[in-house]
Order: structure tokens, then C-alpha cells, then sequence
């Protein structure tokens, strides 16, 4: 999920949120003011209702952000690395390096979002009862009673038993603890959510006489429930037939290396145009890796500075999770987002590059080692001598 809006830090982890949840702030901020606190408290000043929808909206938003951060928090406790949160339209993202190690950790991980605004819930009925007990305004009572419910109702959604919601999550860990095979236990949790989004996309179609924007509401949930487990599904698949493999098995050895003194118009005459990579490693004079480059996102240098500017100038930095050793295990490679759209890793021995990772490699790993695991289908490398490159 991209991070169209940065947000803040917060404990050290970027939080940030898709343009979609704009559209999210304002459709709350709308249905609360035109029908849910005037429904609730009448005759009120528009202004009030407007107001107070619009805080209780940010105040919605904030709550994810609580569910997210605890499962970041406690992840983070048990060895993980936490990337980002991300809000967006059907709440929020949290991306970590790795994987859980053990079945109590998965689960313990699983449950804190639910817990949270389980205890969330509380407190805005807690604060609800607080204000009307003062005498408060009815229009803030209803809307913190409105957020109670919400908070309350996020934590029994999350709690069903399908990946990729926390309750997946749960069924996963005791999977996990009951089989001894965490992959067979993820493959069995992203059956369940297919499931589970095929009957939430059935209540919608059912409801749709009742309540057309409820039912397409439950429709959009269904769909991504069923895409977002399939997924799942994919990878655990994945993950089991790269198990006991190293980087070294997946790894293209002795790739074509770039020199990053070199101009990208020399670059792409000299080498790209005859080579059938589509990434490559870039070093520096010293044979120290300085970056990667991708013919795609060459193409997107301008024309005129191609025959002067240097290669690692426009080469990606690899951070450190990018950078391999061969006996490193292949498995965990999965779990990270393709750098460039490409390299998964880059593979150093004593300083110097001996190999490099790409998707399509991983892709290639998987389907010699399970050939009907239904995998999308790996892009090929390019044809050979003299291929078209993507830049005229």
C-alpha cells in the first residue's frame, strides 16, 4: 500500500496514510453531519453538527492508527522489524521484515490490534458518560458514543477468522502451534478469508434491496478479502518451496556489473542494449557496490543529460535488508517489496558482488521446486543480442 501522505513518526516507525483515506475523512465527516448526529441529537445548530463531525472523524482515524501501532509495538518486541503504518480506505497497514518466530509471538501480535480498540471502545463510552453525567453537549455525547461502537465493532470484524484479518492471524498461530508447519497453517488461514470474503460479498448482494451504498460497502470488503488472502496463499506457497534453499540456489552468479563512472548513454549503448538483464549492480572504481540501476527507470532520464551524467548518479541506494551473503537463507527474500521493481537482493561475498536476486529469479525458484503452484507468471528475461531498450 503506497504512502501518498506522510504523517509523523511515531516511537520511531513512519506513519503515513493513501490518498484514499481523504475520501474516507470526508464521507464520515458528511454522514456524520447529515445523518448521524442529527438523527441522534435534532434540532441542533448545523455548525455544531459539522464540527463535531469532523473532529470525530479525525478522532475515527486516530483509533486505527491505535489498532495499527499495537500490533507494530508488540512486534517490535519480539524481534521485528516494523517498515511503516499505512492508513487507507478499509483501515490500516502494518508492514514488517520477517516473519513471527514462533506461534505464541503470531498470536500475540494478532490479538493486540483487536484488544485495542476493544479498550478503545470503552474509553469513548467511558468519555460519553463522562459528558452527559456534566452535562455536556448531546450532539459531543452521541458522537463519542458513536465512536464506542465503532471501535467496539472494529474489533469484532478484525476478530473473524480469515486471513488477512487479525482473527486469520489467530487461526494461523494455532494452526501453527497444532501442526508443527507455519505454511500449512497461513495456506489454511488464506483459505479460510477466501472464504469468508465469499460470504461477506453474498451479505452484500443479499442486503442490496435494503441499502445500496451497505451493500456495496460489504461488496468492496468481500472483494479485497478474497485478493488479499489469495495473496497469502501465494506466498506461503512460496515460502515452502524456497524452505532450505540459500541465496545462492535462486541467485543469478556473476551478473553483468555497471560502472558508475561511466555516462548512461555509454551505459546503454555499451551494455544494456546487449545484455539480457533488466537490473544491474553498480560499483564504483574499487569494485564497492554504490547502487542498482533498471533499464525502466533509466528510460525516465531526460534526453539531453543522458551523454553526461554519471550512472550512479541515478542509481538506487540499496539499504542494508537488500544486501545478501550466498548461505543466507532465500525464504525471507519473499517478504520484501522488489527495489526498482526488480532486485530483491544483491549478493556481496568479502565486499565484492558475486550475484543478485530479481522477482523473476524468486518466481523461476518456486515453479522449478512446485510446478503447480499456480503462480502468476514469472516476465521473462529479454531475448538476447541487441534487444529494444525501453528509451528511444
Amino acid at each position: 500500500m503506497r504512502q501518498d501522505i506522510r504523517l509523523c513518526r511515531v516511537a520511531g516507525i513512519p506513519v503515513g496514510a493513501n490518498w484514499t483515506v481523504v475520501v474516507v475523512l470526508v464521507l464520515l465527516a458528511w454522514l456524520l453531519g447529515c445523518s448521524v448526529l442529527p438523527g441522534a441529537v435534532p434540532h441542533q445548530p448545523v455548525a455544531a453538527y459539522w464540527i463535531v463531525a469532523c473532529a470525530t472523524a479525525v478522532l475515527f482515524l486516530a483509533s486505527l492508527l491505535g489498532h495499527e501501532l499495537s500490533h507494530a509495538l508488540v512486534a517490535r518486541r519480539k524481534g521485528l522489524t516494523v517498515r511503516a503504518i499505512t492508513l487507507w480506505m478499509l483501515g490500516g497497514i502494518t508492514e514488517f521484515e520477517g516473519e513471527p518466530h514462533d506461534s505464541a509471538s503470531d498470536f500475540q501480535i494478532a490479538v493486540a490490534g483487536p484488544a485495542v480498540s476493544l479498550a478503545g471502545g470503552g474509553v469513548f463510552l467511558g468519555a460519553a458518560m463522562a459528558v452527559r453525567y456534566a452535562d455536556g453537549p448531546a450532539v459531543v455525547t452521541a458522537a463519542l458514543v458513536w465512536l464506542a461502537f465503532m471501535n467496539g465493532l472494529l474489533a469484532v470484524f478484525n476478530m473473524l477468522p480469515g486471513a488477512p484479518l487479525d482473527g486469520g492471524r489467530v487461526v494461523r498461530a494455532v494452526l501453527w502451534r497444532r501442526y508443527r508447519d507455519r505454511c500449512r497453517a497461513e495456506i489454511a488461514a488464506a483459505r479460510a478469508g477466501q472464504v469468508l470474503g465469499t460470504a461477506i460479498i453474498g451479505l452484500g448482494i443479499a442486503v442490496v434491496l435494503w441499502d445500496v451504498v451497505d451493500s456495496l460497502w460489504l461488496m468492496l470488503v468481500g472483494w479485497f478479502l478474497i485478493g488479499a488472502a489469495e495473496a497469502e496463499r501465494r506466498t506461503a506457497v512460496a515460502t515452502s518451496a524456497l524452505a532450505g534453499m540459500r541465496v545462492a540456489d535462486v541467485m543469478l552468479a556473476d551478473p553483468q556489473i555497471a560502472q558508475g563512472w561511466i555516462t548512461v548513454q555509454d551505459f546503454a549503448e555499451r551494455v544494456a542494449a546487449w545484455s539480457r538483464q533488466d537490473a544491474f549492480p553498480v560499483v564504483d572504481q574499487a569494485g564497492r557496490l554504490v547502487g542498482v540501476v533498471v533499464t525502466e527507470q533509466l528510460a525516465r532520464v531526460p534526453r539531453d543529460t543522458r551523454q553526461t551524467l554519471r550512472l550512479d548518479r541515478v542509481a538506487l541506494v540499496v539499504p542494508p535488508p537488500y544486501v545478501a551473503a550466498p548461505e543466507d537463507p532465500a525464504g525471507p527474500l519473499l517478504t520484501r517489496r522488489p527495489l526498482g521493481g526488480e532486485v530483491m537482493a544483491v549478493v556481496l561475498a568479502d565486499g565484492q558482488v558475486v550475484g543478485m536476486v530479481t522477482a523473476d529469479d524468486l518466481r523461476q525458484a518456486v515453479r522449478r521446486c512446485k510446478p503447480a503452484t499456480h503462480l502468476r507468471s514469472p516476465r521473462m528475461p529479454g531475448a538476447g543480442l541487441g534487444r529494444q531498450l525501453p528509451w528511444p
